[in-house]
């Protein structure tokens, strides 16, 4: 028979959860999640940096007055459809969803083309065939074909593709686009020919008008400012140096330009500003205005 002194004994073993493994290989490099990286080996979480760029910085205002633009550009092109569905209750609400919703059908478009030209890059630095539903697909082939010219006439070569990068004295990570070579790109900049430099890839705007923005050098820098990087297999590295001017390659269906982008520690230290913003955003500016204040019911009599 079991005492009870017993059972009180053998209970907790017989409840006890199985400690989880420790992360290995690929598992260890950090995913993004809810606007944090969680590193799951030391448990460290970091903001994204994107997030930091959205909730501290003046882009939230120009990707607002982009998706009103959109909206606006899209009413006037489907002009005939929405009068006529205004004129029907069946319809209005299925076209009232298709018009607000056009800022997001362009932001999957572009991330789709963004996803595409990675996949090409990480071939490249893999050794590895481009896929072949990427070679096939009309929509992609300007893009790609225009990528193509850019390797090839600035002589790129790449030395990592989407990889994650982060700054845990800082409190942040991010997921850098690419590092390249380019002896070409490397004269311009009148630097050694072997210099890594921080690339980035925008596809949105127009050539020569709009499309990269100076949110580009803050989110550059601190990835140049990270102090690890997690290779494919999961293990980590130091942040590799690169140059303190990186380049956009700003790529659309007519053509591509390289435009130099500065992501030194001046713009580090811009950057570090706008996370306090961030910081002040999501956290503290939340707790400092309370509810209003009551009067007492003496209070209320005496008035």
């Amino acid at each position: 028979m079991t005492t009870t002194a017993q059972a009180g004994a053998l209970a907790p073993a017989a409840g006890r959860r199985r400690k989880a493994s420790a992360p290995t290989g690929a598992d260890r490099i950090p995913q993004p999640s809810q606007g944090w990286y969680r590193d799951k080996v030391t448990g460290d979480k970091l903001r994204r940096v994107t997030t930091i760029l959205s909730q501290g910085s003046t882009k939230g205002d120009v990707l607002s007055i982009w998706a009103a633009n959109l909206v606006a550009e899209t009413a006037m092109a489907n002009l005939p459809a929405l009068v006529s569905a205004s004129l029907r209750p069946e319809q209005r609400a299925d076209m009232y969803d298709w018009l607000r919703r056009a800022p997001l059908r362009k932001k999957d478009e572009r991330a789709d083309i963004g996803s595409a030209v990675h996949r090409i890059i990480e071939a490249d630095v893999l050794g590895q065939p481009v896929p072949a539903e990427l070679l096939d697909d009309p929509e992609m082939a300007p893009y790609l074909h225009h990528f193509g010219r850019f390797v090839r006439q600035w002589d790129v070569t790449f030395e990592a593709s989407e990889m994650v990068v982060g700054n845990r004295t800082a409190g942040y990570a991010g997921t850098l686009d690419y590092l390249l070579r380019s002896p070409l790109i490397a004269a311009e900049f009148n630097i050694p020919a072997s210099t890594v430099l921080m690339g980035d890839t925008k596809t949105g705007g127009e050539l020569d008008v709009k499309g990269v923005y100076p949110e580009a050098a803050l989110q550059m820098s601190a990835y140049r400012k990270a102090e690890v990087a997690w290779l494919r297999d999961g293990s980590t590295v130091p942040m590799p140096a690169t140059h303190s001017t990186g380049v956009v390659l700003h790529l659309r269906p007519e053509g591509y330009r390289v435009i130099p982008v500065v992501c030194d520690d001046q713009v580090f230290a811009a950057f570090r500003i706008v996370q306090q913003a961030a910081d002040w955003v999501s956290g503290l500016s939340k707790t400092v205005v309370g509810s209003a204040l009551a009067l007492s019911t003496t209070e209320e009599r005496a008035a």
